[in-house]
């Protein structure tokens, strides 16, 4: 007996995104493009897929994301190649390839899907979408503080800047980070025994990342570490001092962060997350850094690198929990078409709406239908107006305008007046 074929479903962790939920999605990217433009940061698009040696390279071959989390397969010329885990080295190898890096300045962005084959929780997949930002050139303490008041006015523009905490730690030069290190592996071989799995591996390969671990039991012994602060030299702690400076003039709170450290290789001094405590555990929405040290890696000359990375599935959850979002509804006008002729009529009318109501949402009903049934479709729709359009209206050369949101009469008019109207309707709300 044969048995019935199961639908096929979407690979686990990764999600759609339905047609309820992307206004919410296209709100919030509107917002962002705004906020960049306002800055002066160009968008840079990327591919999906690098070879598996440039993240090798840039991550480290020791990190969880290299060993456990990347999508890596073999292409038909037996080349490695890998879903991007995440954006800065291909943004990187994209401006040195392209030479971005010779004696300029850049100030970038880029926006896409990342993947990660990680335990999916909410607001964490393994196909997740990802705002990045990257500016090259600039050495100063000035452009970390650029980046960080972007990020800041963004919260604003979104209205949930109540929502969220920056945090704020230098990590130092490599040198220095080479001699805490050492003082930080002698320290935790002293407790060796109360140390998890994880951070048993980390202590051979990237002590500092026992440092961000969220195993309560180990935190009393974390609290206690040497600091890293106090392995820093006098440049180190001019530039973390002149950019906390700027942040205090410029009114940003944050707080002073010894524990944080980042997760992968490449960060240097500066490193800044943004945190919520209205999502559980998964609280960075925002995280990023210097990385000066990266572009020597990977082959290019001695430069300056800072960037930051913004989880877009964590920020609407956030959005998710405002009122009111001053999101337009996705259909302005629903016309209703009544009789052969109307249907003949009805998409070059539509068409003329469009071309002289720059901005409307109108949407004509097709498949035909009783005038009932159009109706329960146009209320349906959310739209604020129904047009109508049957055999008298067609004879008559006018329209039936009905608001389908407030108390008030259907009306007859003529088109001319109906554009008129929908203009300062279209206009107002667009405003």
């Amino acid at each position: 007996m044969a048995t019935k074929k199961s639908s096929v479903q979407a690979i686990r962790g990764m999600h759609d995104v339905l047609p309820e939920q992307t206004p919410r999605w296209q709100y919030a990217e509107k917002i962002i493009r705004k906020v960049l433009a306002s800055y002066c940061y160009k968008e840079i698009r990327l591919p999906i897929v690098e070879k598996t040696e440039l993240f090798k390279r840039s991550i480290g071959e020791v990190t969880d994301i290299v060993e456990k989390e990347m999508y890596t397969f073999d292409d038909r010329n037996n080349d490695s190649l890998t879903l991007r885990p995440e954006g800065t080295a291909g943004c990187l190898r994209a401006s040195l390839e392209h030479g971005l890096l010779h004696n300029q300045v850049h100030r970038l962005w880029y926006y896409g899907p990342m993947f990660r084959h990680e335990r999916p929780q909410k607001g964490r997949y393994r196909q997740f979408y990802q705002l990045g930002v990257e500016t090259y050139g600039m050495s100063g303490s000035d452009i970390d503080a650029e980046i960080i008041l972007l990020t800041d006015r963004l919260w604003k523009e979104l209205g949930i800047r109540d929502k969220v905490r920056l945090e704020l730690n230098s990590l130092g030069t490599t040198e220095e980070r080479l001699v805490y290190r050492a003082k930080l592996v002698e320290y935790f071989k002293q407790h060796i025994e109360i140390l998890d799995e994880d951070s048993l591996r980390r202590l051979e390969t990237n002590p500092l990342r026992i440092l961000d671990s969220k195993n309560k039991d180990l935190q009393s012994v974390i609290s206690d570490a040497p600091e890293l602060m106090d392995y820093l030299g006098e440049e180190s702690r001019s530039h973390f001092e002149s950019l906390t400076s700027m942040l205090d003039k410029l009114g940003i709170k944050y707080q002073l962060n010894s524990r944080l450290v980042r997760g992968l290789d490449y960060y240097g001094k500066t490193v800044f997350e943004w945190i919520t405590d209205d999502l559980g555990a998964q609280g960075t929405i925002c995280a990023g850094g210097r990385y000066d040290g990266l572009i020597e890696q990977l082959g290019g000359k001695a430069n300056h690198a800072i960037g930051f990375a913004m989880g877009m599935e964590r920020l609407l959850l956030l959005l998710e929990q405002l009122e009111n979002l001053p999101i337009r509804r996705s259909v302005d006008v629903y016309m209703i078409l009544v009789g052969t002729e109307a249907e003949k009529e009805g998409l070059p009318l539509a068409e003329f709406i469009r071309n002289e109501v720059g901005g409307i949402k109108l949407q004509v009903n097709c498949g035909g239908g009783s005038f009932k049934s159009q109706f329960k479709k146009a209320d349906k729709s959310g739209a604020e107006y129904a047009v109508i359009l049957g055999e008298d209206e067609v004879s008559r050369g006018e329209v039936s305008l009905k608001p389908l949101r407030a108390d008030q009469e259907q009306k007859n008019m003529q088109r001319n007046d109906l554009i008129q109207l929908l203009r300062d309707k279209i206009n107002s709300d667009i405003k």
